[in-house]
């Protein structure tokens, strides 16, 4: 109790509550904008820290990380672009609702649940830091390419009327990702002889295109769009959820925050997998089914909930053993560093204040972040006034900054604009996009771990059988791949009736 006391004296303080509201507010407007992710502004923001106190520094670096992760919601509610990879599965259900006019129900709905999931973690981080850290730890190879596979096997639910058309999406991100040099080997896949694949294709350059690129076709190609416009301003409205619905989902938002906690302990995942398996798990367990992707409440909630759990997560590996889960963390780690804290296992006798005061930090930055989307939200649903086409021209001139910004490659600018033309085209046969994001996310991990595993056992596939943790997670694979078959065999069935009935 001590501790925590003399934590509050630490962060309570002008200076370290203007840094996390700085922090947070960063966050936000880089994670809302596609290609600028809260990574970009983690690196920018390291050496603002470098002449600040210790919890300042690491409030604004938290700060930053927080308000990112939650940031990235709001393109993809208001747009159907994703700000970041976690946000992908915030458009399905989040972009439907702005076009039935619920875009500042669904960015409240957001935004609450996010700090939810946000502040569970951190109640989970605190008591059970070491717990879970041993237990992710505890994957292996052959462990972490099961559970990766196990996020595979979702696809079977984004693959919308068709599994044959998911898998072949599935199947296409992983044939993107694998453009490039290989990580293990070293040599060049998939690149025809040109120097600019070998850099590969960013999954941000990826993302943006996929989901960008279409938007702005449609707002130049579509007729009679001024009057869909107008329709569209009518409704829009500045109101928040109600506690009386948010009551009522509180069994998914608590799973779904227990999921992402999960996810994010374990180093190498992220976010994209926690939102995407989150997703999965809310529509499984929904009374509709049928109506995810069609603007189901739970389909925000539920990658909302698990993306920002992540955070809180991701800092469990990181303070008990010093080992980052995703990029993000790695700058955290050397603003931590830098500033004279060790993490491992004598992080806690040696900086115990600087750790609770961590804790504190956390809390305060889900607070700012709360506080500045709920204000902004009468000012984000503005954006829905504005003339598509105009939109759609500030879209394509953000999203080619934020394309030739991540590695500084004017190449990724034309890969953006290539996926783009390939995603319009995939839409207009019906072919869904969210796959692709998907293998592209999931497949590195999945093949680095494979082949690892395969490289420490020799070359046998004993390393899978013997595993406990390895055999749950493919029979969990199994059974979601055998659950989508056999509902696409009763739909057929159920289709293939009423024709026949139609045509007696």
């Amino acid at each position: 109790m001590d501790l925590f006391l003399d934590a509050l004296a630490l962060v309570l303080t002008p200076m370290a509550i203007a840094s996390i509201g700085l922090g947070a507010l960063v966050g936000l407007i880089f994670g809302s904008i596609p290609g600028l992710t809260f990574t970009v502004a983690l690196a920018l923001a390291l050496p603002i820290t470098f002449g600040m106190d210790p919890v300042p520094a690491i409030g604004l670096l938290l700060g930053t990380y927080i308000g990112g992760m939650t940031g990235g919601s709001v393109s993809a509610i208001l747009l159907g672009i994703p700000g970041t990879p976690s946000a992908a599965a915030t458009v399905l259900d989040g972009h439907q609702m702005t076009k039935q006019g619920e875009a500042s129900i669904a960015l409240g709905t957001a935004v609450i649940v996010s700090v939810f999931g946000g502040l569970f973690s951190l109640l989970v981080m605190i008591v059970s830091v070491d717990l879970v850290s041993r237990l992710a730890i505890g994957f292996g190879p052959a462990e972490l390419f099961a559970l990766v596979l196990f996020g595979m096997s979702t696809i079977c639910g984004l693959c919308g009327d068709s599994l044959i058309k998911g898998l072949i999406s599935g199947v296409l991100g992983l044939m993107i990702m694998t453009v490039g040099i290989d990580a293990i080997d070293g040599v060049p896949r998939m690149t025809f002889g040109s120097i600019n694949l070998l850099q590969g294709v960013n999954l941000l350059v990826a993302m943006i295109g996929l989901f960008a690129v279409p938007f702005i076709i449609e707002a130049f190609s579509q007729k009679g769009e001024r009057d869909i416009q107008a329709q569209r301003v009518a409704k829009v409205r500045a109101e928040l959820p109600s506690l009386k619905m948010l009551f009522g989902k509180i069994s998914l938002i608590l799973r779904c925050s227990a999921l992402g906690t999960g996810i994010g302990a374990i180093p190498g995942t992220g976010g994209a997998i926690a939102s995407f398996l989150a997703y999965d798990h809310a529509k499984r367990f929904s009374k509709k089914p049928q109506s995810f992707g069609k603007g189901n409440m739970e389909g925000v909630i539920a990658p909302e909930a698990a993306n920002n759990a992540v955070t809180g997560g991701t800092l469990i590996p990181l303070l008990s053993l010093g080992i980052p889960g995703d990029p993000a963390t790695a700058i955290v780690l050397a603003g931590l560093m830098i500033h004279g804290i060790q993490p491992g296992p004598a992080l806690f006798m040696n900086n115990a204040g600087e750790v609770y005061g961590m804790y504190v930090a956390v809390a305060l930055a889900y607070l700012w972040v709360l506080a500045l989307q709920l204000m902004g939200i009468r000012i984000f649903v503005h954006v829905l006034k504005i003339p598509r086409e105009m939109l759609a021209v500030a879209v394509l001139v953000l999203c080619a900054i934020g394309a030739y910004s991540i590695r500084n490659s004017a190449f990724d600018i034309y890969a953006m604009g290539a996926i783009g033309l390939l995603a319009y085209v995939l839409v207009a046969v019906r072919v869904p996009i969210t796959p692709i994001i998907l293998g592209m996310v999931l497949g590195p991990t999945l093949e680095n771990e494979f082949r690892t595993a395969m490289m420490l056992s020799g070359g046998s596939f004993d390393i899978f059988l013997n595993s406990p943790t390895v055999l749950v997670f493919f029979a969990l694979a199994a059974g979601v791949i055998g659950l989508q078959v056999v509902a696409e065999l009763k739909l057929r069935k159920k289709t293939k009736e009423k024709i026949e009935m139609t045509d007696a």
